[in-house]
């Protein structure tokens, strides 16, 4: 269960999917003055180093973030979430990319707060020195996020985005979203959820849409990204989806600005393609 580091695939297509949903949803939240709180059930390390160590293996940001980083028609919410990542390299060179806690810490108010969880020890330890001198803003814990979630909703403020992004590797973990999400809108109905998963030939994979759209909640928004044929042996990514409980009306809009564009510059043969639907307001 703790084998998985981000850091190999910091970066890739699905880093872009999910930072580019994970900024306009931010953004959206921090519209209004009052605070809210954004919490991260698998934070990984919170930024990692794409010019050493375990991001240079598969180099899988050179298919992701370095696709977009020169480009120069980039739709606005695109170029808005590339120039927050330009922002962690100030020398114009791409060496860092931001994890979700990263991305958030830019976007947040000095009225918002963060809680992050991790349970691999390395990463878990470096998320600590990574976010270390924040004070009370920024709380983190070696943990279960899945477990620990519970204990945090509803936040004070009533207003929260609440990020599920788990390894995947254990099976088991599908299930584990669910479950998480059915009892956290017990306590907290309002809240906006945002689950990433990738795309996989494994059952539990294609499934798990499906079975977020069967929740009790008014309004979801799913949104995926395919960036080439499935691999004939049923191994590795494919692509990845975005499913948000709760999402901003104005998140479809931009998706349909986006997504075709993703396809064009992302993907990896003529089967690249994105799947976006929604329901409710």
């Amino acid at each position: 269960m703790l084998s998985y580091r981000h850091a190999f695939h910091a970066g890739n297509h699905a880093d872009v999917l999910k930072h580019l949903i994970e900024v306009q949803l931010l953004r959206y939240l921090a519209q209004k003055d009052k605070p809210f709180w954004f919490i991260d059930t698998h934070a990984g390390a919170g930024c990692y180093s794409l010019d050493t160590g375990y991001a240079t293996q598969n180099a899988e940001y050179e298919s992701g973030i370095a696709r977009l980083w020169q480009r120069d028609d980039l739709p606005a919410p695109l170029a808005d979430y590339v120039a927050l990542v330009k922002r962690i390299n100030p020398d114009g060179q791409m060496k860092l990319y931001p994890g979700s806690p990263l991305v958030a810490l830019e976007l947040l108010r000095e009225q918002d707060r963060m809680r992050l969880f991790e349970l691999h020890p390395t990463d878990s330890e470096i998320l600590q020195e990574n976010f270390a001198g924040h004070g009370t803003q920024v709380l983190m814990q070696n943990a279960d996020g899945f477990g620990a979630l519970k204990a945090l909703l509803p936040p004070p403020p009533r207003r929260a985005l609440v990020l599920i992004d788990p390894p995947y590797e254990e099976k088991q973990d599908y299930q584990r979203v669910v479950v998480a999400l059915r009892e956290g809108l017990k306590r907290f109905a309002s809240g906006v959820y945002a689950v990433w998963y990738p795309q996989l030939q494994r059952a539990e994979a294609r499934q798990l849409p499906e079975q977020l759209k069967q929740l009790p909640v008014k309004s979801w928004l799913h949104v995926a990204l395919s960036v080439q044929a499935p691999s004939e042996d049923g191994f590795g990514m494919h692509g990845s989806g975005m499913f948000i409980i709760n999402p901003p009306y104005t998140l479809h809009s931009v998706l349909q600005e986006v997504m075709p564009y993703l396809v064009r510059h992302l993907g990896e043969d003529e089967d690249a393609s994105f799947t976006l639907e929604h329901q409710g307001k």
